[in-house]
């Protein structure tokens, strides 16, 4: 009986093992084609560019606010506003907010204190409360933790070519923080989370946004209902581009590549902001989720090898790490231009464990801790607070 066990688990081992080495193979190859589909997608004349209004949801000062803000403020375009939205007067960012908008009279900037919202996703609300005041015809939506080079809008105005294009995102590298637990954090958003964005790109279309930097038209964004359609869901940017595609309209990728930086520091908080995604994905996205243990053919390989010492073992293991510092290459340096990659692989083992433990802690319970406030998600990505007081 042990004997049959044993045997079953290295069949399963040796199986997941070639899945992996194949997964690895399958992002690189879609990763070259982003890559030159993206070089390819450089307009060869200059066209009208559309007005924009950015908003910018805001919540806490996190370290490197006030120049992640400033990027946005920088921007050489010639028509946009910014509105940043927080709850409260109170919020520390709205001294940050203030001391960037008094650099920057020229832009048309505007706060907006929003209140206890009405539902349970306090981004989407402001996001609502913000596009209730926009001026213009595109929306870009941008987290308070990315940031941006001078030509983004520019690049983003690209991507809304042709006219049935209703929805940009970017892809976006990891920028870490001063501690081991954001470098991993940051290595894992280049070379892990980048990776599973290209596969399903290529395997089914753009389906989906990227919560760091989404841009939709306004037509767009009322044909789906609006905002508040996304309230009941914490994986709003994932809802968002789905209901786009759903609806007709095309979600394309930007050929900018954003900085997202990883500001959470410490391992509990860099551990949290793991398991809170990956317990949204697993009820947004369950066989998705599933599959995705083939990112870690690298662990698969090693305890198949530690398991069953061979030289079938070992060549299997060469062709996981092989594979996978690749494919950390490929995305990180070719597709993403993150400069930090090439220095940091010694470390991808190290990210892909915990990557991994945080994988097998979203199979375990529902709950999630979202600035300060405790969620229960439900089936299907919504979710609730757990206290009737959570304003």
């Amino acid at each position: 009986m042990m004997t049959l066990i044993y045997s079953t688990l290295l069949l399963i081992l040796f199986l997941v093992s070639l899945g992996g080495v194949g997964y690895y193979l399958m992002a690189i190859a879609a990763a070259r084609r982003l890559r030159r589909m993206l070089q390819q997608s450089v307009p060869t004349e200059r066209r009208l560019l559309p007005s924009m209004s950015l908003l910018k949801p805001l919540g806490g000062a996190d370290r490197g606010l006030e120049q992640h803000l400033e990027s946005f403020f920088v921007q050489d375009y010639p028509l946009f506003e910014i509105l940043l939205a927080v709850r409260y007067n109170e919020d520390p960012a709205v001294k940050i907010a203030q001391t960037v908008m008094s650099r920057h009279p020229e832009i048309a900037a505007k706060l907006v204190v929003t209140g206890v919202p009405p539902y349970a996703n306090a981004k989407v609300f402001s996001m609502e409360k913000m596009a209730e005041l926009a001026q213009h015809e595109i929306l870009v939506i941008t987290d308070s933790d990315t940031s941006v080079t001078s030509d983004y809008l520019k690049a983003l105005a690209e991507g809304f070519e042709p006219q049935e294009v209703g929805a940009v995102t970017n892809l976006y590298r990891g920028v870490a923080g001063s501690d081991l637990w954001s470098k991993l954090e940051a290595l894992g958003m280049s070379t892990e989370f980048m990776a599973g964005v290209v596969v399903a790109e290529r395997l089914e279309g753009m389906k989906f946004m990227l919560g760091p930097s989404m841009a939709v038209r306004a037509e767009t964004l009322r044909a789906i209902g609006g905002f508040v359609a996304l309230a009941e869901y914490l994986a709003d940017d994932f809802v968002l581009g789905e209901r786009i595609a759903r609806s007709g309209s095309r979600v394309k990728i930007s050929r900018h590549v954003i900085n997202h930086h990883a500001t959470a520091s410490g391992f509990v908080n860099s551990f949290s902001h793991r398991l809170r995604w990956n317990r949204s994905s697993r009820f947004s996205r369950p066989l998705g989720y599933l599959g995705q243990g083939f990112i870690y053919g690298l662990l698969w390989a090693l305890v198949l090898c530690l398991l069953a010492p061979s030289v079938w073992t070992a060549i299997i293991l060469t062709c996981s790490v092989a594979t996978r510092i690749y494919l950390a290459i490929e995305i990180g340096t070719r597709l993403l231009k993150d400069p930090w990659v090439l220095r940091s692989l010694w470390l991808v083992p190290l990210q892909d464990l915990l990557s991994f433990i945080s994988w097998l802690g979203g199979f375990v319970g529902r709950e999630i801790v979202w600035r300060k406030i405790r969620y229960r998600i439900a089936e299907g990505g919504r979710f609730v607070p757990v206290d009737s007081q959570w304003s």
